[in-house]
């Protein structure tokens, strides 16, 4: 993201002249915008204007509208590219010409428009073509300048926009998750997974007496589709690393057929041991996307993306698991609880995620942004989970907020003594006093000791 100037006011408010550059911006733009700001963007309306003559004529114009946001809605499957179209059909089609037919679905082939971001609202500032108070939707593209003004950029606001345009975090993984004639094409960024293209051939069973050619063919067809969907993914600029994960030995066949035909071709982005250097081979427990948080916790991969936020993110989920099952009272889970132990402050790493963050009533909002700094005030890790990554899913699974403590507490203890502090103090503003705890009987002085 590329920041063309920020003005914002001591008082918070301000605004902000911004030019999304990739899909990822588009992500972060919907976590920057919400219900009451101003968006000012580039807009293409449908004029009628009535000829000298008496008729209607209809043009297209070319604007520039500020909107208060009432709704955003943002797609990241724009950028996913549909099916091989010879999938089905390529029984009867060579080897070359399915190699060539298969470019055309593969990642990024196509044309695809990418991740979309639309904004909805009423026009707020006046426009020879669009009346005050009419309701549109803009599109937000990338490379298009659009300027957000909030009457408040709190320190989350600010730290998005610190991410989003810092190009040293940029960390792009590929990830094809494999199975017998499925392949699931993913793209993971510090804040995304997106999956770019799922492949699904056929492939016949082997039977006695049965033909082979067939299943060779099915074979090769599948081989050439993810070999395509690889060579695109392996010219992005900023990937640094590309997954072959399989339950079975599929990967391994993968992986050779790549670096085969890439010589056969001459496709130099995949010749050489720079290249080879790029694959690693990952065993997962099954073909499916959810597959990749498994994959991610493998030492191998750990070691080569320690420091990326979506590994850190998926190490600490995995390490508030563990201590759940064997360290629970200092595991804790729930916007109530992690409350409490914030107020105690207790709390060595708040996992949160940026959903929260999302929400319609700004009172509620305040809140998690008061908890993230007071956290980090006192010392405490914060990890603010991205609801596009696998870990982020499961995270919201377990309410969107979990935290480690510091130190052991009992759950129902501290409510106890929440209880208690909210009885004595109901008490107090009412002007009675808390009654006292019972002690030892005073003795009876007027009792004369007998004997004396």
């Amino acid at each position: 993201m590329k920041i063309v100037s920020k003005h914002i006011e001591r008082d918070g408010s301000g605004r902000v002249v911004l030019i999304p550059q990739e899909d990822e911006d588009m992500y972060h733009l919907l976590h920057l915008i919400q219900e009451g700001d101003l968006v000012k963007a580039p807009a293409v309306r449908r004029v009628q204007s009535e000829s000298s003559t008496g008729s209607m004529e209809s043009h297209r114009v070319k604007l520039n509208l500020t909107l208060q946001v009432t709704k955003t809605s943002f797609d990241a499957t724009g950028s996913s590219a549909p099916p091989d179209p010879t999938a089905a059909n390529a029984e009867n089609t060579s080897a070359a010409q399915e190699a060539t037919s298969a470019t055309g679905g593969a990642l990024g082939g196509g044309g695809g428009e990418g991740a979309t971001l639309q904004v909805s609202g009423r026009v707020v500032a006046e426009n020879p073509y669009v009346k005050m108070g009419a309701f549109h939707t803009l599109d937000l593209e990338t490379n298009r300048q659009l300027t957000i003004t909030k009457d408040s950029w709190d320190s989350i606001h600010l730290e998005r926009l610190s991410d989003s345009s810092d190009v040293g975090q940029r960390a792009e993984v590929g990830a094809v998750v494999l199975g017998e004639g499925t392949a699931v094409v993913c793209l993971l960024t510090e804040h995304m997974t997106v999956v770019r293209q799922r492949i699904d051939v056929p492939l016949p069973r082997k039977r006695k007496g049965l033909p082979s050619s067939a299943g060779d063919k099915s074979l090769g067809r599948f081989h050439f589709q993810v070999y395509n969907a690889v060579l695109k993914l392996i010219s992005l600029p900023a990937l640094r690393l590309i997954i072959l994960a399989s339950p079975g030995f599929t990967r391994d066949s993968v992986y050779d057929f790549l670096f085969e035909e890439a010589v056969k071709r001459g496709d130099k982005a995949l010749i050489g041991s720079e290249a080879r250097r790029k694959f690693l081979k990952i065993h997962c427990s099954s073909p499916h996307v959810h597959s990749l948080m498994e994959v991610l916790r493998s030492p191998e991969v750990s070691t080569q993306l320690k420091d990326t936020k979506f590994a850190r993110e998926g190490q600490l989920l995995e390490k508030f698991m563990r201590m759940l099952s064997s360290d629970e009272l200092r595991a804790w889970y729930s916007e109530k609880h992690v409350l409490l132990a914030a107020d105690r402050g207790a709390i060595q790493t708040l996992l949160i995620s940026d959903g929260l963050f999302r929400s319609a009533d700004p009172v509620r909002r305040k809140k998690f942004v008061k908890l993230v700094e007071e956290v980090r005030a006192q010392g405490g890790e914060v990890a603010i989970f991205s609801s596009m990554h696998e870990s982020g899913r499961q995270l919201n699974g377990l309410t969107g907020i979990a935290a480690i403590l510091t130190w052991p507490m009992d759950v129902e203890e501290v409510e106890e003594e929440e209880e208690e502090e909210r009885r004595r103090k109901g008490l107090s503003e009412k002007g009675e006093a808390a009654p006292e705890e019972p002690g030892l009987p005073e003795p009876n002085r007027n009792l004369e000791v007998q004997g004396e």
